[in-house]
């Protein structure tokens, strides 16, 4: 399995949601640099990849069924649709896995592995930015949820370093 098939897979699912679009790749992103400042497995960071990618693929259908897109509804909602997308793409070893943690990833407690852990990381870094959380926000939010160095590190550079003057 390629994982640009499971990205291009989620794109044409989300057609004509860039919001959406952007939000998984970004999340993606970093899960993939803290992931590997964490030294993931390569069988982890396939895993942690994929689920990045389709992490909140369940938000359309939490949409229509609930008129929401709270998180515990796209926890309900987003792993059928990743099984689906795996079956889809050749990623069938990885879909247990990918769909636990699609199905977790708004759940702050009883976090299994470290890569669950990445996965969380990454989606509140973009959150903080999409949703322009305040400083003290981003501080409480790392202070309270983050545990791996690497993804530490990139809130601080993003969010609470003194802020870049030209």
């Amino acid at each position: 399995m390629k994982l640009s098939d499971v990205i291009m897979t989620a794109a044409r699912y989300d057609r004509g949601d860039p919001v959406r679009i952007h939000h998984f790749i970004k999340v993606w992103g970093y899960a993939r640099v803290i992931g590997e400042g964490e030294g993931l497995s390569p069988e982890d960071m396939y895993a942690l990849e994929a689920a990045a990618v389709l992490h909140d693929i369940g938000i359309h259908n939490a949409e229509k069924k609930y008129g929401s897109s709270a998180g515990k509804y796209q926890e309900k909602e987003g792993p059928s649709v990743a099984a689906d997308i795996l079956k889809n793409t050749g990623g069938e070893e990885y879909s247990e896995r990918v769909c636990y943690m699609v199905g977790h990833h708004h759940t702050y407690t009883g976090i299994d592995s470290t890569a669950l852990q990445i996965l969380i990381e990454a989606d509140f870094i973009v959150n903080i930015g999409e949703d322009g959380l305040s400083r003290d926000a981003a501080l409480r939010i790392r202070d309270k949820y983050f545990l791996t160095k690497t993804g530490r590190e990139l809130l601080d550079c993003l969010y609470l370093a003194e802020k870049y003057k030209a």
